[in-house]
């Protein structure tokens, strides 16, 4: 499928809006990840770190992160003539959960981003998930193209079953992140068509 913007047709119908969230926790590459895929300047809410938060927002030792996501990220991305994909990227700091019940309402999935070095901080956001029932994939971001453990120790560590899609995929690489959207956006469009046929 292809990612880049394409031309609607006069007469056309428009392409079929779908709300996908991105989340997990704090640092781990959400805002870049839908930095790495909208086709419009992605809109962001990022605000300076300071020394209020030493101790409360930690974002790795691998990480140069000097800003943080108070509200949401936002941008798109068109699939197809049919379909356009509206990403909202969800703030990682559990004290910004308030906001997750109104960022969820409409989405059809979800991409849980997951630093593997970090699997505490993504317990969270799967938790929330499997409580709503929204399809989620977790996709473990490649930190300078590696992870820390294999995709089958992260499964075991994140105790998430067969059914529950897990990838690893670079949150700066536009093609690597438009594969984990296709997974989400297959687990949605399965559900759906559960969903109609009961």
């Amino acid at each position: 499928m292809a990612t880049t913007r394409t031309e609607r047709r006069p007469g056309a119908a428009p392409p079929i809006p779908v709300k996908i969230l991105i989340a997990g926790g704090f640092g781990v590459g959400k805002t870049t990840t839908v930095g790495a895929i909208s086709e419009i300047a992605p809109l962001t809410t990022e605000a300076e770190m300071t020394t209020a938060g030493i101790g409360v927002d930690d974002p790795g030792i691998r990480s140069e992160k000097t800003t943080t996501t108070v509200a949401m990220d936002f941008g798109c991305v068109t699939i197809d003539r049919s379909l356009k994909l509206y990403l909202f990227g969800t703030p990682g700091q559990s004290r910004f959960g308030f906001m997750w019940d109104d960022l969820a309402r409409g989405a059809l999935g979800a991409l849980v981003v997951v630093d593997s070095s970090r699997l505490d901080d993504c317990y969270p956001a799967i938790d929330y998930f499997e409580r709503a029932r929204l399809p989620f994939v977790v996709g473990v971001n490649a930190f300078d193209g590696q992870i820390a453990h294999d995709l089958t120790a992260i499964r075991w560590a994140l105790a998430i079953g067969d059914h529950v899609p897990l990838v690893q995929f670079d949150a700066r690489d536009r093609l690597s992140v438009r594969d984990a959207l296709l997974i989400v956006l297959d687990r949605a469009l399965d559900r759906a068509i559960r969903e109609r046929d009961t």
